[in-house]
């Protein structure tokens, strides 16, 4: 199994900068494993759909989530307006880095996303895959990758992983410590300046 996911970057790869008030988040995006979250996500960012969006919940050691330009987490659409069907890889999961679709339930994607943040995986998590490993969708290369990256296994197949952040997680990191209120809304508003696509 190889993960590339962590693969170095390529002259063909598909890059974006999401620049946010407190600093620029570089990710690669995966349109050969989610071809219509990829084409989702880079229409409504060339069209401004993201610009001045806040991240409207945030929760330190798990992720930041955005792109509801309600701010209220219920809102935003596809760029067919209506929402689109979930792709799944065995090989792309949702570890630290992960850039995935906020969904409310299967099927559900609009264009809201979150980037997984959570930096350990806990011990007895680990254990509890090793357990479990491969009749469970949990190959060994997977466990050690969550072993070593740390992430949010228990999302795997009901968020699509559509890109991973190469650069700028300690921005994700800073925006993942804020201070927050009601609903884990961030109490100092922290926006998407724009996406810009490479």
């Amino acid at each position: 199994m190889t993960l590339h996911q962590f693969d170095e970057l390529k002259n063909s790869d598909i890059l974006a900068n999401i620049n946010t008030t407190k600093g620029t988040i570089k990710v690669k995006l995966f349109p050969n494993i989610a071809p219509l979250a990829v084409e989702n996500f880079i229409t409504l960012a060339k069209k401004g759909y993201y610009d001045n969006v806040i991240f409207h919940r945030v929760i330190n050691d798990f992720m930041v989530q955005t792109g509801d330009p309600e701010g209220t987490g219920r809102g935003g659409n596809s760029i067919w307006n209506k929402p689109f069907k979930d792709e799944f890889d065995l090989n792309y999961r949702n570890f630290r880095g992960a850039l995935s679709m906020a969904n409310a339930g299967p099927n559900t994607n609009g264009s809201q996303f979150f980037i997984v943040q959570k930096n350990n995986t806990e011990p007895n998590y680990i254990k509890q895959m090793r357990d479990m490993e491969e009749e469970d969708g949990y190959p060994k290369d997977i466990i050690d990758a969550y072993e070593k990256f740390g992430g949010t296994f228990w999302l795997d197949f009901k968020h699509t992983v559509f890109g991973h952040v190469y650069s700028g997680m300690d921005i994700v990191d800073e925006i993942a410590s804020s201070e927050v209120g009601i609903n884990d809304k961030p109490i100092e508003e922290i926006k998407i300046k724009n996406i810009e696509i490479l």
